[in-house]
């Protein structure tokens, strides 16, 4: 077995900010383990907020000092989460799934896929990691960058053999319901209860099931909110950061996973992503 000291974590997300709602806390923990930590960012995250949160399109967003200012809050982040190594990728955000950038051909959902799964197994055969995590396949919302990123990552872990595990980003959907019970309680503004089409719902509850490893992250929860709230321009008023610090720790103390890949033979249910490893 391995010593954490000789162990690798890879993250794979789309934007800045990814890695800290999704990821934020087993990348911290793993870090004050010791674990070498590396996070591969693929977008510079143009089609984000601008100055006062005016959208793409609108008048004052300029998608390159959009990126400049994502990139610069991605360093911030980074600190906080003690990240090892960050690695950008520099392509372009390629905006919401209906909104018209995703048809730009420099758009990251539109590069050749080989060019962009070259440069992510160069970054896995440099790094090695034992355990990479992305999104699943619907990209948590059918995000394209995040679709582009899940699939880049998965060819990359399977064309390198390098890592033993790989795992996708899960959430509890009853687990928001309660955020938004907790919220109204406290008498803050919960985001609206989305009005999710009956197939997303069903897609939802199947992927829930899927969940096959949960990851205590309460010690580093408030490092987690730290590196949400240092991605001021896109959520100085989201609700993340509007959560009180003991409620924060409440509810996203925990960090869940879809394990896609094992070549360890570690059972599951799991509780640390190296299981098997160490």
């Amino acid at each position: 077995m391995a010593s954490n000291s000789n162990l690798t974590l890879m993250a794979v997300h789309a934007h800045p900010d990814d890695e800290s709602s999704s990821t934020g806390g087993v990348l911290a923990r793993y870090s004050d383990e010791g674990v070498t930590t590396v996070l591969v960012t693929c977008t510079n995250g143009e089609y984000g907020d601008g100055p006062d949160h005016v959208k793409p399109g609108e008048e004052g967003h300029d998608p390159e000092q959009v990126a400049k200012t994502r990139l610069a809050e991605l360093e911030l982040a980074r600190e906080h989460l003690g990240i090892t190594h960050l690695e950008l990728l520099g392509y372009h955000d390629s905006g919401m799934p209906d909104w018209p950038y995703k048809d730009d051909p420099v758009a990251f959902c539109n590069v050749p896929f080989d060019d962009a799964l070259a440069r992510v197994v160069a970054l896995v055969e440099q790094y090695r990691p034992d355990v990479m995590v992305t999104y699943d396949d619907n990209g948590g919302y059918n995000h394209p960058d995040h679709l582009q990123a899940h699939r880049v990552a998965v060819e990359a872990f399977h064309r390198t053999g390098v890592a033993s595990k790989l795992y996708f980003i899960a959430r509890r959907r009853r687990d928001w319901q309660r955020m938004r019970e907790r919220m109204e309680a406290l008498g803050l503004e919960a985001p609206p209860a989305p009005n999710w089409d009956p197939e997303v719902v069903k897609r939802m509850e199947a992927n829930e099931a899927r969940i096959t490893t949960s990851i205590d992250t309460t010690s580093v929860a408030t490092r987690k909110r730290d590196a949400l709230a240092a991605h001021a321009s896109q959520l100085d008023q989201s609700w993340w950061v509007r959560f009180p610090s003991d409620a924060f720790v409440e509810f996203f103390g925990e960090e869940t996973f879809i394990r896609g890949e094992d070549r360890t033979g570690a059972p599951v249910p799991e509780d640390d992503l190296f299981a098997g490893l160490r």
